[in-house]
This record gives structure tokens, C-alpha cells and sequence, in this order.
């Protein structure tokens, strides 16, 4: 996902996220709370160069991460997260894909754009209904 310029989150969500990144030390988050936490932090890895590979081969649990992203109402991420789920189970390294495996995890990932276009506007929703 490289094409992209990285995403740049308005001061609100930045200062919500510092906010929510300070009280989470002395209390349980809430699941709306949690949810743009897992939706702020997983952004930078579906802007990398491995992208669906790399969130999938990190160590983060993958089911509550897509159902945040579910939660503020992503799907055009949520699609591409569970459609790559296969890369859960593929080699640690992306080169090692076959070709067949290589050209569908791109096809997937050509819908992330769209998705990512209409994140910021889908937190800000999110915050206003859910956490204000």
C-alpha cells in the first residue's frame, strides 16, 4: 500500500488516542475505547510495504482487531482482512508466496485504498456516537 500518502489523523483522534494510551495503565479500556485504539495502531502496518502480510504475521489478536475496525464501521477493511486470513498460516516471509498466492493477496490489497480514503471520517463518526 505504498501509493498512499500515510494517513494523517486530526488532533482530535490524536489527542483521544494519547488520552485513552495514558488511562489504559490504570484501568480497563472500554470496548469502544479499545476499538480506536486497535483501528489507530494497526493503520501504520496496513500502510507498509507488507501490508496484509505483516498484519497478519504480527502478534496482535487478529479477530478483536478486524471487529474494531468492524465497529466503527470499516468494511472496505474489514473485507480485505478477512479475505486475506489465509496468510495467518503462509511463510513468515512474503517472497515465499507462490505466484498464484502473491497476485491474489495483491488483488486483495487493491481495495484497501478505498477503504483507508474513508477511515478518518468513519473515527470521527465513531468518537462523536460512541465515546463523547
Amino acid at each position: 500500500m505504498l501509493s498512499q500518502e500515510p494517513m494523517e489523523w486530526p488532533d482530535e483522534v490524536e489527542v483521544l488516542v494519547d488520552r485513552l494510551e495514558n488511562e489504559s495503565a490504570g484501568r480497563d479500556l472500554t470496548r469502544e475505547e479499545r476499538a480506536l485504539m486497535d483501528v489507530y495502531e494497526t493503520v501504520p502496518v496496513l500502510e507498509s510495504e507488507d501490508c496484509l502480510h505483516e498484519f497478519w504475521q504480527s502478534g496482535v489478536d487478529h479477530q478483536r482487531v478486524i471487529n474494531s475496525f468492524d465497529l466503527v464501521g470499516a468494511g472496505g477493511i474489514v473485507d480485505p482482512l478477512n479475505a486475506s486470513q489465509w496468510c495467518a498460516t503462509r511463510p513468515e516471509d512474503r517472497n515465499d508466496y507462490s505466484e498464484t498466492e502473491a497476485e491474489y493477496l495483491a488483488t486483495i490489497e487493491e481495495d484497501l485504498p478505498a477503504g483507508m480514503d474513508e477511515l478518518v471520517d468513519l473515527v470521527l463518526a465513531f468518537i462523536e456516537e460512541e465515546l463523547e
